[in-house]
């Protein structure tokens, strides 16, 4: 066990892509096993079977179909509505940057989809408003993390598919979270507003003006329909949704707004194999490692450790977000997902929590660690975009990450917030 730890934390370190370290370290733990080598055969075997799941399919489609929705001029479209509705606040660009993430999680399930998309688009429209470039980039953080919260999520697939929980119902779950996240960001920018000398907009937008920007966005706002209706009313699967998806995006970039061409199509197939590549590797490498320590009972090893502090449910709950917090700093959310969920879980499932609950709450804490220093994906993605260092967004970044933690822990001692639209769809009991 402590070869493999060391294995793990020394590739790590050295810089090595955490695919490669998940496998690797798999590799020398089934070694410890059985230095003879037996265990080895079973390592390919391991690899493939890790994603031998129909409901990772929706992966890549969720993923294209935001690649199209963004290059068809959709993000523009989000942004103007946004604008229209809370632009005339002071801070009324980083007011709309939060609405426009909401609109936009509908599309994507994916922060770094986010933070790209609008660290190309709003960030620069902030700084000719008169934002500063960190605070510009530290409010397009903030509000990244909510494309992963509310449905579809890319880690909701992931876990669902894992733990056999209902995607359906991790979906509606991340309704209500998602939409406090967005709410506690827009406070937090209301409040400290005068403090940072934001600039305000002017006068309250007309209805005309309103129902203009909602006519432009309308068919970029049905797509979250179709993806969320079907799934959630039970007419089609995650990953049947997903295709349907890609079906309207293409239909709606190449037909209604003709913003795409064969040169386009390609770029985005190939970024979204490079993504689906990425993640099905960390998730097939994860698998090796996750049968070592099955094999091992590390997971019981750990739940045991816990329970042996305490018994008290709410304890265990704060350890289990301190530590998801604390790992997530240094490590990406898939391999700590698919590494992690299999012993958390359990844990969650003994000290009585519901399966949705506890993997909302997982989640979300995921998502969180994307916008802390210093691995934050979401950090690294808006630094490359934009040219700024991530330290300073950082330094801008604390005021919104005490914020959504709040939130995190809201939803985790919670049950009823989180499991309100579950149950009101008959997804959760």
């Amino acid at each position: 066990m402590t070869l493999v730890a060391i294995t793990f934390f020394v590739l790590l370190i050295v810089g090595m892509p955490i695919g490669y370290v998940l496998g690797i370290a798999g590799v020398v733990g089934m070694w410890t096993i059985d230095p003879g080598g037996r265990f080895f055969a079973m390592a390919p075997e391991r690899f493939f079977a890790g994603l031998d799941l129909f409901t990772f399919l929706a992966m890549p489609f969720f993923i294209f179909a935001g690649e199209v929705m963004n290059r068809s001029g959709i993000t523009d479209r989000l942004i103007g509505l946004a604008d229209a509705l809370v632009g005339y606040l002071r801070g009324g660009m980083a007011h709309s940057n939060m609405v426009a993430s909401v609109l936009f999680a509908g599309l994507t399930g994916a922060a770094t989809a986010d933070a790209a998309a609008f660290g190309n688009t709003l960030v620069p429209a902030m700084v000719k408003k008169g934002y500063t470039r960190p605070f510009a980039c530290a409010v397009t953080a903030a509000g990244s993390i909510i494309g992963p919260t509310i449905p579809p999520s890319n880690l909701m697939v992931i876990y669902g598919s894992l733990m056999g929980v209902s995607i359906a119902g991790m979906f509606a779950a991340g309704i209500l979270p998602g939409l406090l996240i967005c709410l506690i960001c827009m406070a937090v920018i209301a409040a400290f507003g005068k403090r940072w000398n934001l600039p305000k907009e002017g006068e309250r937008p007309s209805l005309r003006r309103i129902f203009f920007a909602f006519k432009d966005g309308f068919a970029a706002l049905m797509m979250p329909v179709i993806i969320l209706g079907g799934i959630l009313f039970g007419v089609a699967t995650p990953t049947e949704a997903a295709s349907i998806a890609v079906a309207y995006a293409l239909f709606m970039g190449t037909v209604v707004y003709r913003k795409l061409t064969w040169t386009d199509l390609f770029a985005m197939l190939v970024r979204t194999s490079r993504i689906t590549g990425i993640v099905f590797l960390i998730i097939a490498s994860a698998s090796i490692l996750g049968w070592w320590m099955t094999f091992n009972q590390i997971p019981q090893a750990i739940a045991a450790a816990f329970l042996s502090v305490s018994d008290n449910p709410a304890l265990i709950i704060a350890m289990i977000l301190a530590m998801l917090l604390a790992i997530g700093m240094f490590m990406d959310i898939n391999a700590m997902l698919i590494i992690l969920a299999p012993v958390l879980a359990p844990l969650t499932l003994t000290i009585g929590m519901d399966p949705v609950h506890a993997g909302i709450m997982i989640v979300l804490a995921l998502n969180i660690s994307l916008m802390t220093p210093p691995v934050g994906a979401c950090l690294f993605v808006l630094a490359s975009v934009t040219g700024e260092k991530i330290e300073n967004i950082a330094r801008e970044l604390w005021p919104f990450l005490i914020a959504e933690v709040a939130i995190l822990f809201l939803v985790a001692y919670w049950p009823g917030l989180t499991l309100f639209v579950p149950r009101l769809l008959g997804l959760a009991e």
